[in-house]
């Protein structure tokens, strides 16, 4: 018996019905939707080719396109590599036994999740303008890290430490029972393998985190989202140039996501017995956000 038969009980005909008719429904208004937005673009003039013909010419990929994903997938990667160490400090911080420690890397933690990283972002920005501390230019790039990095480290934190929780309760006796310490145990046993058990999650929150990259635009880093508009607004294309935009983050989030799917199946017999669902949980809170 499948777990979705332990927890629903099988539609009978009755249902089954409804939920066709429900299906067809949703098929038909979303198809509705979809042509009346090709309707209206092109009755703007959207679906023109000279609208589009500009993303076929090598000066829109030198200049535009590629700076930007350029700039988009270094700040991303930026952040995931802090991100991740931020996240390992304070989520080993969460586990810790000495209770002053544990408290504030609670309260840290806590605070940045509550923090929208929008907001964190002009903060730094203004800040490091103001300070004189960095180089004007470089302001908008170390912002977005920053803040990419105290909230995405925030979430995982929490990830790592439900990770540590998830693990049965065997793993830290066997690591007591060979003469280790508890936090010897917490760092040689138990943090490395909710690691590998986290690791969907943790790729999930790197789409997140190569997604809100694009919110540097609005302090002016020249992502790709802030080229895109240059490009629309020259060309006049403004609407072609942010579907081409999306269409781009769309790709490179359905690649991270297609990878976070198959190591999940590959290491699905290696977490098989543990309670990934607090994982999961986190992952999907933070995703919406």
């Amino acid at each position: 018996m499948s777990a979705q038969q332990v927890l629903f009980d099988a539609p009978g005909p009755r249902a089954r019905r409804n939920i066709l008719i429900g299906n067809i429904v949703g098929v038909l208004v979303g198809l509705g939707i979809l042509a009346w937005i090709i309707s209206t673009l092109a009755e703007k003039g959207q679906l023109e080719a000279s609208m589009w013909t500009p993303f076929l010419e090598s000066r829109t990929w030198e200049f535009f396109i590629l700076p930007g994903l350029v700039n988009t997938l270094k700040a991303a990667a930026i952040a995931i590599v802090t991100s991740v160490l931020f996240g390992l400090i304070f989520g080993v911080g969460r586990l810790s036994h000495l209770a002053p420690v544990r408290w504030v890397a609670g309260i840290v933690v806590e605070f940045l999740r509550a923090v929208p990283v929008l907001l964190m972002m002009i903060f730094f920005w203004l800040a490091l303008g103001s300070s004189g501390a960095v180089q004007p230019q470089d302001a908008p790039l170390i912002a977005v890290v920053i803040a990419l990095t105290l909230y995405n480290g925030s979430v995982i934190a929490e990830l790592v430490r439900s990770g540590v929780q998830g693990l049965p309760r065997g793993q830290r006796e066997a690591g007591m029972a060979i003469g280790l310490t508890a936090n010897q145990s917490l760092r040689s046993i138990e943090v490395p393998q909710a690691l590998i058990a986290m690791l969907p999650a943790l790729i999930s929150q790197f789409v997140v985190i190569l997604k809100d990259s694009a919110l540097g635009f609005i302090i002016t880093y020249p992502e790709l989202l802030q080229y895109m508009r240059r490009l629309g607004v020259g060309e006049g294309n403004i609407i072609p140039s942010l579907m081409v935009a999306a269409a781009i983050f769309i790709i490179i989030n359905f690649a991270l996501s297609t990878l976070a799917t198959r190591l999940s199946v590959l290491l699905s017999f290696r977490t098989k017995g543990r309670k990934p669902a607090v994982v999961g949980a986190i992952a999907m809170d933070a995703a919406s956000t």
